[in-house]
């Protein structure tokens, strides 16, 4: 299992949340959107414009630069 960040993940890819690389601001941002650390997500679509992930149930879209800073185990 390799620790990539969720921007590099395709549709379908499931992975679990390891860290945030972010500043204060952004991270607790992503932690009220439910990016904790060990969340399971799958990534729904990833091809232009912002990423959109499934977690805990709901879709979120994140866009790129956001998405680079989530560093997640891929499965």
């Amino acid at each position: 299992m390799s620790k990539i960040n969720l921007s590099n993940l395709h549709p379908g890819d499931k992975g679990v949340v390891r860290k945030i690389t972010a500043g204060s601001y952004a991270t607790k941002r992503l932690y009220e959107m439910g990016f904790n650390t060990g969340a399971n997500l799958m990534v729904v679509k990833n091809d232009r414009g912002p990423i959109i992930v499934s977690l805990s149930g709901n879709k979120i879209a994140l866009g790129r630069g956001l998405a680079e800073k989530v560093i997640v185990e891929n499965n």
